[in-house]
Parts: structure tokens; sequence; C-alpha cells
């Protein structure tokens, strides 16, 4: 997959709360997988894409793999960015990479999902979904797409 990504991926601050907490006292791992897909449908938003209307036309988001790499605890209390930035190549898939970075800048986690659209009548994957998020999208570089691409021509 050849990468067309945004220089500055979208970011999106979030707090760690206490009913988030493990028993050692730092972020339980199912959050970290939350918090990224928290992240990613506040860009699918700032994008300019109504998720309600991706899922009227008959076709929606799905994760096929999500990896999680753990580099630093998060605690209760702590604040963190999380990063939203998209992959792309020429198949029914794509990536989204998540950073979630202490306010220093340290690396907290990694969070990497691949992606596709399924077309929910026929419970497959759609050919070009770089196509169906640039049509949607007011601001589709937040996407990590250029505006205008010549794949546009297929609708």
């Amino acid at each position: 997959m050849t990468r067309d990504r945004m220089t500055e991926p979208f970011r999106v601050r979030l707090e760690v709360r206490s009913y988030e907490i493990d028993p050692q006292l730092h972020l339980n791992g199912g959050f970290y997988v939350q918090y990224a897909d928290h992240a990613r449908f506040a860009c699918v938003q700032a994008a300019g894409v109504s998720v309600e209307d991706l899922l009227s036309s008959g076709i929606g988001p799905v994760n096929l793999e999500t990896v999680i790499r753990y580099h630093r605890e998060l605690r209760g209390g702590d604040q963190v960015d999380v990063s939203c930035a998209w992959e792309w190549g020429g198949g029914r898939t794509y990536r989204v990479h998540h950073q979630l970075l202490h306010l220093s800048g340290t690396v907290a986690a990694e969070v990497s999902h691949v992606s596709g659209l399924l077309d929910l009548k026929n419970r497959r994957l759609i050919a070009a979904p770089d196509h169906e998020w640039r049509i949607r999208a007011d601001r589709p570089e937040l996407l990590g797409l250029k505006p205008g691409h010549p794949r546009d021509a297929l609708s």
C-alpha cells in the first residue's frame, strides 16, 4: 500500500476517566481501541461526512483488523492527544493509524486498523472505498485524500 497521508494528522484530546482504569491503575486495554474509534469518528465528522447518509446509501465502515502497540502507560486524569491518519492503496481496504500521545509528546500507544466499506445488502467490501469517502467529504484532505482525484470519474 502506498502512503498518501497528511503531514499533520487530525487530532482530538481526551482525558482518561476513573472508570476506564484497571486494577494496575492504568487505562484498560479496550479503551485504547475506543479512543481510536472516537478520534476516527471525529475526523470523519470534521471532514464533513455524514455517517447517517453513508449508511442510508447502503454502505458502512468496517474494521477487519486492529493492532495495539503499547509504549507508555496512561493513568487516570492523564490527557492524551489521539491522532488519526489515513493510508490509501488501490484495493478494497485502507489503513487508519492512530497515535495516543501524552501532552509531553511521548507516545503512549499506537492503534492501527485495516478497514473497508461494506455493501450492507450484499455483505461484500466495495471496490473503491477511497472514491466513496471522497465524494462525501467536504474536506477529503482530513481523510488523507486529495480532492478531485481522477477516480471520481467512476461514479
